[in-house]
């Protein structure tokens, strides 16, 4: 009887030069996180005033009075990523001890801004204890990509991996992919209904002008749904939502890449973000009050459209993505308020979450925009 036959290995691409190289992930990744942090930080960004203080005085006054181990944890792991990025993205100009000092310097001096500017929102309350341990996550960070960066920007196999199975252009769509399941944490009407810029755009009006302002009011007339066209909206808008993510993931992919794979992976970590979402932010036993069964025939409906366009070449699957993601987000705005979607949101308290909860707005309004720039450019477009 003959041995079994192992199967053989992945064979990776050789690089054809050792020398270390800039990482465009890394660079275009701590830019994306920058953007994600100020943002947090100045959450929600309304009611702004000037209380009279300089905004530097946080610095004397010492610790405060009241903080949770939430708080402290929350604020040193929110700022690990940063210091690693920064060193990452320095690397191979500046590297070891010199690329840690000025990661650790611009964390805090970026630390020490948002800190001051949230002396002039009503809800934030600048703090020393705040910069501290912003610092510290900066440190750690720095200090944990100073000793990855070698193996992980120069000889690293999920490098080489990246080349195999991606394109040579892909470093900013796939982290435009990686930040979709982030944006399930934010909650939404409608699963996979990213970019309701709508009631946003009210809120913000409404705060400028001191007065209340409906923007999808005054566009639709008092436009109603019974609760059928309401099912029926869900189903759409997660078949579309879904099917727009995904194929602007298969779109950067390389023949020899595992498609089937890579999708499934997707949307498995966008539901579990989701499941884990509800379950923090509302109860343990909410973790899946998401998946209604308008969401569920919508998961059914984008994964037979995914069938039929996964093995489409690269031009079809991106330009059937822009066409799923203008259609998603004009149906969603159009659409007017889902009334149990806002009971369900009455239920939710902010509290201590209000930084993640500003960062996960954000990717959740302006994710379909960075997947539309993403789409049109022009190494997408040559495709």
């Amino acid at each position: 009887m003959s041995a079994p036959i192992s199967p053989l290995p992945v064979k990776l691409p050789e690089h054809r030069s050792r020398e270390a190289q800039a990482s465009t992930t890394a660079r275009l990744g701590l830019f994306c996180y920058l953007v994600l942090v100020i943002y947090a930080s100045c959450y929600p960004w309304a009611g702004w005033r000037d209380n009279g203080l300089a905004p530097w005085v946080y610095l004397f006054e010492g610790l405060p009075h009241y903080w949770t181990a939430f708080d402290l944890i929350t604020n040193v792991v929110g700022y690990i990523p940063l210091g690693a990025l920064m060193v990452f993205a320095l690397y191979p100009r500046i590297s070891d001890r010199t690329a840690v000092l000025c990661a650790i310097a611009s964390g805090v001096l970026l630390a020490v801004l948002l800190e001051c500017i949230q002396s002039y929102l009503p809800s934030r309350v600048p703090s020393i204890l705040d910069l501290i341990t912003n610092t510290s996550g900066v440190l750690i960070g720095a200090i944990l990509g100073q000793r990855l960066s070698a193996s992980v920007l120069k000889q690293s196999r999920l490098r080489a991996l990246k080349s195999h199975w991606f394109g040579a252009q892909s470093s900013a769509g796939l982290i435009v992919v990686a930040l979709w399941p982030l944006a399930q944490i934010y909650p939404q009407p409608y699963l996979f209904g990213h970019g309701l810029w709508l009631p946003t755009l009210s809120a913000m009006l409404s705060d400028w002008f001191d007065a209340p302002v409906d923007i999808g009011k005054l566009l639709w007339n008092d436009f109603s749904l019974d609760i059928e066209h309401f099912l029926l909206a869900e189903i759409v808008v997660t078949a579309l939502g879904m099917t727009a993510a995904v194929l602007t993931l298969l779109c950067q992919t390389r023949r020899q890449a595992p498609r089937v794979v890579l999708a499934i992976g997707l949307l498995l970590s966008a539901t579990l973000t989701k499941a884990l979402a509800h379950a923090v932010l509302f109860s343990p036993s909410d973790a899946f009050t998401w998946l209604t069964p308008s969401a569920a025939s919508g998961l059914l409906v984008g994964a037979v459209m995914l069938a039929g366009l996964s093995f489409a070449p690269a031009a079809a699957q991106r330009r059937a993505a822009i066409v799923a993601l203008l259609i998603c987000l004009l149906l969603l705005n159009m659409l007017p308020s889902n009334p149990y979607f806002l009971s369900t949101l009455s239920e939710w308290v902010q509290g201590k979450f209000l930084n993640f909860n500003g960062a996960a707005q954000f990717l959740s309004l302006f994710w379909p925009a960075f997947a539309l720039w993403i789409l049109l450019q022009p190494t997408q477009r040559q495709a």
